[in-house]
């Protein structure tokens, strides 16, 4: 059972639908702006979250507060005929589609639009439009900075492939087929060892950009 306060999951459920049919929409809006139509032809070149939700990376999202929607499929022979740079460009633009709706969501507190005190019109089990936004930008940049783990299947380890040098595309060459089982032995396994792995790797970054974009909000 969700152990969540009625507020908090009404808010991850609509965050849930908005920010990752955004992020699989960036992936495939970009594939076929670089001459790839699968995406196109898996029908994934939409905004509708049901061609993009993965059940149990939406129920991930709404428990950890971070999850997976299902991979927009692209070709990258089709890619690298136009641009070597172009599969490192449609794994971008996921991680950078939420952070571009984390910011949105920013400037009505950033401007003062929306405080602390203002109250909702919707029932009291509704979240109100500050807490709303704060879980909105939250949720966000934690999917950011999850998908940009330089591990498959996720959007980093092409991202970080392309920059690498050619001994370290190699060893994750090896590691790839493997990604899958790493991530869920690293969701896992440390959480019964009393730690948690992606609190290691994100909390450096995420107080940082909280502020980049909130401001002393």
């Amino acid at each position: 059972m969700l152990n969540l306060d009625p507020q908090t999951l009404i808010s991850r459920i609509f965050i849930l639908i908005i920010a990752f049919s955004v992020h699989e929409f960036a992936h495939a809006w970009t594939a076929t702006r670089f001459g790839d139509e699968t995406p196109r032809q898996y029908g994934r070149l939409t905004l509708n979250p049901l061609s993009h939700l993965d059940p149990f990376g939406s129920l991930m999202l709404l428990i950890a507060g971070f999850g997976w929607a299902k991979p927009v499929p692209v070709n990258p022979y089709a890619l690298n005929r136009r641009s070597p740079a172009a599969l490192m460009w449609v794994s971008l633009a996921g991680p950078f589609s939420n952070f571009l709706l984390a910011a949105l969501a920013a400037i009505p507190l950033r401007l003062g639009l929306v405080t602390f005190s203002s109250g909702s019109p919707l029932p009291g089990f509704f979240p109100t439009p500050y807490q709303f936004l704060l879980e909105f930008i939250f949720i966000n940049l934690i999917l950011m900075l999850f998908n940009l783990i330089p591990l498959a299947p996720l959007d980093g380890d092409k991202i970080v492939e392309y920059f690498a040098p050619p001994s370290l595309a190699r060893a994750m060459s090896v590691i790839r087929p493997y990604g899958s089982l790493i991530l869920i032995g690293l969701l896992i396994i440390p959480s019964r060892l009393g730690f948690d792995v992606f609190s290691l790797i994100m909390n450096p970054a995420l107080p940082n950009l909280l502020y980049l974009l909130l401001g002393g909000n």
